[in-house]
């Protein structure tokens, strides 16, 4: 927890526990009236910080259309500013960033292993430069890559032997599509 959310707890305490002083100093016949106003507020203050606490989470939801008979699919924007897509990796599905400054597909170690690979036959013979500096990599065959009925089979792709927080969808699969476009926060992939 950060030092802005632990100060916000601190003084919702500190509020609380002066409304209770405040509540218990009126006493005699109005102090059950008081504790059941105070409990009303109470609730309605902690629904409201409820809400406010998911609000980021509901918001957050990418949308993604996939609309097969059209060789189409819309991506939102996603609040930090990345495009994410959910391809189905030899029938397992597989969340990934788009990311037009990678040059291939990259799994983490997880991803590879939902999608059926044998991380103990990988053999991490390549290097890649990345953000956080020079990393090994083991070069795989994908059996299938497939959103909705758009399928590719025979896919080359790296499963990346350090820490990533998810998975990268290079180049060597949008150029597999026959457009790419960004208009007003929506990224569309086209395979006519």
């Amino acid at each position: 927890m950060g030092g802005f959310e632990t100060g916000h707890i601190l003084s919702a305490v500190f509020l609380g526990f002066i409304a209770l002083i405040l509540l218990l100093s009126l006493g005699g016949q109005r102090l059950r009236a008081n504790m059941q106003a105070a409990a009303t507020w109470a609730l309605i203050f902690l629904v409201t910080v409820a809400g406010f606490g998911i609000w980021d989470d509901i918001k957050g939801q990418q949308r993604q259309s996939v609309f097969t008979d059209q060789g189409r699919i819309e991506l939102e924007r996603h609040r930090d500013g990345h495009y994410y897509i959910t391809l189905d990796v030899n029938g397992a599905p597989v969340p990934f960033v788009v990311d037009t400054g990678a040059s291939e597909i990259v799994l983490t170690m997880q991803d590879a292993q939902r999608a059926g690979l044998d991380l103990d036959e990988l053999r991490f013979l390549g290097r890649a430069s990345t953000a956080n500096g020079e990393v090994r990599t083991a070069p795989v065959r994908l059996d299938e890559v497939a959103i909705g009925g758009i399928r590719d089979g025979d896919v080359t792709a790296f499963v990346n032997e350090g820490e990533m927080s998810q998975s990268l969808l290079g180049m060597a699969y949008l150029n597999r599509w026959d457009r790419i476009e960004i208009s007003d926060g929506t990224l569309v992939l086209i395979r006519e």
